[in-house]
């Protein structure tokens, strides 16, 4: 049961910005981050290592684009964000039970 409303997509802008602002504030502070961080640090070729990280992020973000769409393709809308949401519930109980994990044999040497 859908109404007319819900099959209208996003504009260019919203999407642009939308993206933009969820993957910049997913990568702060991440591993990718402090590892580029470290070879600008090592290499002294700043520019360098910020076009590979750039080229990077770049040929990772269209695996996920190409998956994406073609999980779209065989999946409804809803399926797609259930799937995606017990993924993310999943993968945070399973880093939480990493760091927790990490933290009790930590105290016990």
């Amino acid at each position: 049961m859908t109404d007319a409303g819900s099959s209208q997509r996003p504009g260019f802008t919203t999407v642009l910005v939308s993206t933009f602002t969820t993957v910049f504030l997913a990568e702060l502070g991440d591993k990718t981050q402090l590892a580029t961080l470290l070879l600008s640090a090592e290499s002294g070729q700043p520019w360098l290592v910020f076009g590979g990280a750039a080229l990077a992020l770049i040929c990772s973000s269209l695996v996920g684009v190409l998956v994406g769409r073609w999980l779209s393709s065989v999946l409804q809308p809803e399926r797609l964000e259930q799937m995606a949401g017990l993924l993310m519930v999943g993968l945070g109980l399973w880093l939480g039970s990493q760091a927790l994990q990490s933290v009790l044999h930590g105290h016990l040497l």
